[in-house]
C-alpha cells in the first residue's frame, strides 16, 4: 500500500457526490414545475470507504497508482425511478448534459447479472473545482426502479452476511425474488398512464389547496377578516373531498378578493 493521504484523496469524490446530488434534485424540481412529472423519484449518493476501495482494487488487480482510473465507482449516485421507461428517459437526459461526460454504460436491465441484479449504470467523468484547480473524477450513476432497488438492497445485505458466498438455497430464492420484482415493474408499466394521471390529480389538488390557504392568509394581512373567515369556512367544507372543480372555483374567488384588496377602497 502506498503512503498517500487517503482523506485528501477522497475529497474531490466527496465534492462530486454532493454537487451531483444537488444537480439531480434540482432537475427533479425543475421537471415537476415545468412538466408536472419527473422521472426522478429520489436521489442518494455516497463515497466508497477506504477499506472498500482497497478491497475492490485487490479483487480487480488494480495497482495503487491506477486507482483513479481503474475503480470507477468511488463516487456513486443512485437515482430511483417509478417506471422502467423513466430510466430510458433520464439516461438520455444525462447523455445530453454538458456539465459531465458519459464514459460508457453498463445495462444490467437488458443484460441482468446471473444473481438477478438489474440496474442501469452510467460512468461519467465529472469536473470538480478544487483548491488546487480543476480535477476530473469518475463517478457511477445508477438508475433503478423502486422494485430493483428493494431487491438490490436485500442482496447487498445478504452478501455482507455471507461474505459473498451465498448458500444455494438463498441464491435460488433471491433469483425468484428478482423475477418477481421484474414482473412487478412490467405490471406497473402496463398501468403507467393511469398511475401518472392519478398522481397529477393529487399534485393539482395539493397545489390548489396551498394557494387557497396562502390566499386566505394574505386576506388577513390586508385586514379583510370577514372575507377571509368566510373563505376559510368554505375551504373547511371542501378540503377533505375530491371536488377539485369547486376548489378551483374557490381559488378563483380568493384571488379576485386579493386583487380587490390590493387596489384598496374604491373612491
Amino acid at each position: 500500500m502506498d503512503g498517500r493521504d487517503w482523506k485528501k484523496f477522497l475529497l474531490p469524490y466527496e465534492q462530486a457526490v454532493e454537487e451531483l446530488k444537488v444537480k439531480f434534485k434540482t432537475l427533479r424540481t425543475e421537471l415537476k414545475s415545468r412538466e408536472e412529472y419527473s422521472p426522478i423519484e429520489f436521489v442518494t449518493g455516497r463515497v466508497k470507504r477506504i477499506s472498500s476501495v482497497l478491497e475492490k482494487a485487490k479483487r480487480l488487480s488494480v495497482p495503487m497508482e491506477q486507482i483513479e482510473t481503474g475503480i470507477e465507482d468511488i463516487a456513486g449516485i443512485r437515482i430511483m425511478c417509478q417506471f422502467v421507461e423513466d430510466i430510458d428517459r433520464l439516461a438520455e437526459q444525462i447523455r445530453l448534459r454538458e456539465d459531465m461526460s458519459v464514459v460508457y454504460v453498463k445495462d444490467y436491465i437488458l443484460n441482468k447479472k446471473p444473481s438477478g441484479y438489474r440496474s442501469y449504470h452510467i460512468i461519467v467523468e465529472y469536473p470538480v473545482q478544487t483548491a488546487l484547480g480543476m480535477k476530473r473524477v469518475l463517478a457511477e450513476i445508477q438508475l433503478r426502479t423502486l422494485a430493483m432497488n428493494f431487491w438490490a438492497t436485500i442482496e447487498h445485505s445478504l452478501n455482507y452476511k455471507y461474505r459473498e458466498k451465498l448458500p444455494v438455497e438463498v441464491l435460488n430464492r433471491l433469483s425468484k425474488a428478482a423475477e418477481a420484482a421484474y414482473l412487478l415493474d412490467q405490471e406497473m408499466s402496463s398501468i403507467r398512464v393511469e398511475i401518472m394521471e392519478a398522481q397529477k390529480l393529487f399534485e393539482d389538488k395539493s397545489n390548489i389547496i396551498a394557494k387557497v390557504l396562502n390566499g386566505i392568509q394574505e386576506l388577513y394581512f390586508f385586514h379583510r377578516v370577514r372575507e377571509a373567515a368566510q373563505f376559510q369556512i368554505r375551504f373547511n367544507e371542501l378540503w377533505d373531498t375530491d371536488d377539485v372543480w369547486h376548489l378551483k372555483e374557490l381559488l378563483g374567488e380568493v384571488e379576485e378578493a386579493i386583487a380587490r384588496a390590493k387596489k384598496g377602497p374604491s373612491k
